[in-house]
């Protein structure tokens, strides 16, 4: 299935929200150091109500560590900055879609490394900064996922 990747993430709450859409969807949950909150946090396990132990969650200490380990087919970027709208992606197995910190999005460096072709956006209206991350997660996941026919649907 499809990675998705939390670079940084703060706001606890989000992460609850994004754990029980991955375990709906069987999408893989990555979470890469530091993050903004202890696992334990209530907001979080409220959030993600009883979906921590269906949920594929994995906890790496940088993103170079996931990239080794996970070795995703494609790297995918989103940032309210980008051109390319998350429509014109094709969304494929193995690919790993990275969203940035509530506070910053994906810093330059992680940006920079991911080729330009690779970086999206979700339209919004002229000068807003951003969307709530778990509401953006679930565009996301459930675009892609309809690229993938809803596999592992009921």
């Amino acid at each position: 299935m499809i990675n998705i990747v939390l670079i940084k993430p703060e706001i606890p709450p989000n992460t609850g929200n994004i754990i029980r859409l991955c375990a709906n969807s069987g999408y893989y949950l990555h979470l890469i150091k530091p993050l903004g909150f202890d696992l334990s946090n209530s907001n979080l396990i409220r959030a993600g109500l009883d979906y921590h132990d269906l949920a594929n969650l994995n906890i790496h200490n940088s993103f170079y560590d996931f990239i080794k380990i996970i070795k995703p087919n494609r790297i995918l970027g989103t940032t309210a900055k980008g051109e390319k709208l998350y429509t014109k992606i094709n969304f494929k197995k193995n690919d790993a879609i990275l969203f940035g910190s509530e506070s910053i999005g994906l810093d330059k460096e992680i940006l920079n490394s991911i080729p330009k072709e690779n970086i999206f956006k979700l339209p919004m209206v002229p000068n807003n900064r951003s969307l709530n991350l778990s509401n953006a997660v679930s565009i996301i996941v459930y675009e892609s996922w309809k690229q993938l026919n809803f596999e592992g649907s009921v």
